[in-house]
């Protein structure tokens, strides 16, 4: 990792991922979810007008030897992309992220275009932007990168839940 990536990660530890600002009673998604131990702990961040995560792929994150497997890229751009969604219905209705869940966005659908293999010995970043907001879904398009060269592009179809039903609060 070069030194501008290591300083991009230091400074987004410093802030607050979405991801850990969601109530802990559903923050178990095996891709974001921060009380999933055996997930891959994703963390995205708001940059401006776009979300930014970075992640570090292990060897065992392999599809054959020194590439990432395809499935962990589409886990890595479905989750987020869809917690971008979410992060932009509570910022657009003026909410936390902490505050009640009374209202989720889930996948609904999701596409992935591989443009290249990825390698699995160096981080990958995801950035996603908000193409579109409607009352019930939020379209979502996500890039992933590998040493600033892109590598796959996905789009999340994130759909609004009446109300979480699974919600104990």
């Amino acid at each position: 990792m070069g030194i501008v990536p290591r300083i991009l990660v230091i400074l987004l530890m410093t802030r607050k991922a979405i991801q850990d600002q969601w109530l802990e009673w559903g923050n178990v998604c095996w891709g974001c979810g921060k009380n999933n131990t055996h997930g891959l702990q994703l963390k995205s961040y708001w940059e401006g007008d776009e979300t930014i995560a970075h992640w570090e792929p292990k060897p065992y994150h392999l599809a054959f030897p020194g590439v990432l497997c395809g499935g962990i890229i589409a886990s890595l751009i479905d989750c987020h992309a869809t917690n971008t969604a979410n992060a932009a219905a509570y910022k657009a209705e003026g909410r936390e992220l902490n505050s009640k869940a009374d209202k989720g966005y889930v996948t609904g659908s999701l596409s992935i275009k591989y443009i290249k293999p990825t390698p699995v010995d160096q981080p990958v970043t995801l950035r996603a932007r908000v193409k579109e907001i409607k009352r019930r879904k939020i379209i979502v398009t996500c890039s992933l990168f590998s040493e600033g060269i892109e590598t796959a592009t996905g789009e999340v179809v994130a759909i609004r839940l009446h109300e979480t039903s699974t919600n104990p609060e």
